[in-house]
């Protein structure tokens, strides 16, 4: 079984340039960001709990979550927050040709106004990257995965995944998702706390 870290090696984001990884910074500060939404309520529970430590964070969409829950995402850009592209239908790069793939991307932007883009499971064909690269898009990845999604992965460890982790600059992967919801209840509250002590702020991309 392939182990993914939490930390991404530096000589993995050596292999991608092109791509952003963390923010070069010497600020306290922390960027944020949820994959897979909008959903209802645990959006809505995010955009509260982000609102309560006066955080901004980035949100990449699916297109299709979008047309189906239109409330939620514009709740989003109500609150000051940024969002980026994580295609229509969340879909596996390396499964899909790249012009179907490029095209779902482009339906994803009839809803979303942004340059931002998040490849689904963080993957996809290098054709696809340098396609996207050349349509203006910033491909923004991580620093730090939490696992909240991944059910074998305990509260504790979701939470350790992240703090200790993330530094001044990085860049951190939260879901607003229904699977992620059990890790992202518990860890994100107390992420925002840990920090917020140690004087981080908390921007959007």
């Amino acid at each position: 079984m392939k182990i993914i870290p939490a930390k991404t090696p530096g000589f993995v984001k050596s292999l991608f340039p092109n791509f952003t990884w963390h923010i070069e910074t010497e600020e306290k500060v922390l960027y944020l960001t949820f994959d897979d939404g909008p959903t209802p309520e645990v959006t809505d529970w995010v955009l509260k709990t982000l609102n309560q430590y006066h955080a901004k964070a980035t949100f990449f969409c699916i297109g299709n979550n979008i047309t189906k829950h239109p409330d939620v995402y514009s709740r989003v850009i109500k609150e000051g927050h940024s969002v980026g592209n994580h295609t229509h239908n969340h879909l596996k790069g390396w499964k899909v040709k790249t012009k179907h793939y490029l095209a779902d991307v482009e339906l994803a932007s009839e809803v979303i106004n942004s340059q931002l883009f998040r490849p689904p499971y963080g993957k996809f064909k290098t054709k696809q990257s340098k396609q996207l690269i050349k349509s203006g898009y910033q491909i923004v990845m991580w620093d730090v995965l939490s696992f909240d999604w991944d059910a074998k992965t305990s509260q504790e460890a979701c939470l350790k995944n992240v703090i200790g982790t993330a530094k001044e600059g990085s860049i951190v992967v939260f879901h607003d998702s229904h699977k992620a919801w059990e890790n992202l209840s518990y860890v994100l509250p107390r992420v925002l706390d840990y920090y917020s002590e140690k004087g981080y702020t908390f921007k959007a991309l």
